[in-house]
């Protein structure tokens, strides 16, 4: 299942599990995890680009562990590491202003992953609220 929404900042963000068949409407596909998905093939992914720099860090997806009562402080911890990637949230940013982006995850939870979030930390960046 894909969720999709252009963001009030004009870019077209959209959110793709991983075992999901690529689709021609995509546009430019991102793997954001930091390890490969379980029981999906490199060429069945078809990414255009994996930037592990995104993910979580093992620490925190650890403890973390998609547990949705964690959900407010995962992404609070997550959102201050994404302060220091710098070069790859705007490296993200300028494929998302060339088209729509769609962020590949692994995760089974479509609601409490890090894709999710990291769209949500876009959209307070670009809003001037981070």
């Amino acid at each position: 299942m894909s969720l999709m929404a252009k963001d009030k900042t004009g870019l077209d963000i959209r959110l793709k599990r991983a075992c999901d068949d690529p689709a021609d409407g995509d546009g430019c596909r991102i793997l954001v995890d930091r390890i490969w998905p379980r029981g999906v093939s490199k060429d069945d992914l078809a990414l255009d680009h994996w930037l592990k720099d995104l993910a979580p860090s093992t620490g925190l997806r650890k403890w973390f562990g998609h547990d949705p009562h964690k959900w407010d402080g995962f992404k609070e911890r997550y959102f201050k590491e994404l302060d220091g990637c710098s070069d790859a949230i705007d490296q993200l940013l300028e494929w998302g202003r060339e088209g729509r982006i769609t962020l590949i995850y692994g995760a089974k939870d479509t609601e409490h992953n890090n894709a999710v979030a990291l769209k949500a930390y876009l959209e307070k960046k670009l809003a001037g609220k981070l």
